[in-house]
């Protein structure tokens, strides 16, 4: 494989694998460039035999954690500058993989949590829109008190029948039309708890959040990290080189 030497991005992605797509193609749409050549190199290590990160917090599945070190360590390998991952929940991990390549993974939480902030002044409560493994970490929570946000969650209910209902459709290629009323329903139910914004911090979410939307108004975790991996890495002057390798990974479980 060709390394690249201009500042590269690596995906580690699979987490679904449409979720890895709509990531790509939202990079590409931010970057300000001028011409295929201005646009960003990027490799993406895409495994979707990575194990399900929401089961294995919940206790009930396997560390996916061996896998994400092997898709981190081979963009290691390729020498990207820096790794997105995206897909929420595997961000409960990203320390680890920090640790075990030593390269700079952005932080998908804290974007989205500053986009809502940017876009709403004096913003104060944050709606989560999220899998059960993400709520469970915290992650959102903690985040949001970095920077004075308060997070809210759904009720269990409504996380089970409306939210991971949702979530599972779109992993599973169902039609758009019920899931997304589901997300629509418990976006009504954040606010009513008296969220201001809502962030879709689940990837498979925002590709069902057109009716959310109208709810409230809506962050898509997504498009702030790809906003964050083009203020990290694209620079206007960026000489013309490779724009884009791929490679999908070969594990079999």
């Amino acid at each position: 494989m060709r390394h690249v030497t201009r500042p590269t991005l690596g995906i580690l992605g699979g987490m679904g694998p449409l979720a890895t797509a709509d990531f790509y193609r939202r990079l590409v749409q931010r970057t300000p460039a001028g011409s295929d050549q201005a646009h960003l190199p990027v490799l993406i290590w895409a495994d979707p035999a990575v194990p399900d990160r929401t089961a294995a917090l919940l206790g009930e599945g396997p560390s996916p954690v061996p896998a994400l070190v092997e898709g981190a360590r081979w963009l290691q390998r390729a020498g990207v500058s820096c790794i997105a991952v995206p897909c929420n929940t595997a961000h409960a991990y990203v320390e680890q993989l920090s640790r075990a390549t030593g390269v700079e993974v952005l932080d998908m939480i804290r974007a989205a949590l500053e986009t809502a902030a940017r876009r709403r002044p004096g913003l104060e409560r944050v709606g989560v829109l999220a899998t059960r493994g993400t709520r469970l970490t915290g992650l959102y929570e903690r985040a949001g008190a970095r920077l004075g946000l308060d997070v809210v969650q759904v009720s269990g209910p409504v996380q089970e029948e409306y939210v991971d209902a949702a979530i599972r459709a779109v992993k599973a290629g169902a039609a758009p039309a019920a899931p997304e009323s589901w997300i629509a329903t418990a976006t009504e139910s954040l606010r009513e708890r008296g969220a201001q914004t809502v962030v879709a911090a689940c990837t498979e979410i925002p590709l069902i959040s057109s009716a959310a939307s109208r709810v409230l108004p809506l962050v898509d975790s997504t498009d702030a990290l790809a906003e964050a991996a083009v203020s990290r890495l694209w620079r206007p002057a960026a000489a013309p080189g490779p724009a884009l390798a791929v490679r999908t990974g070969g594990r079999t479980g």
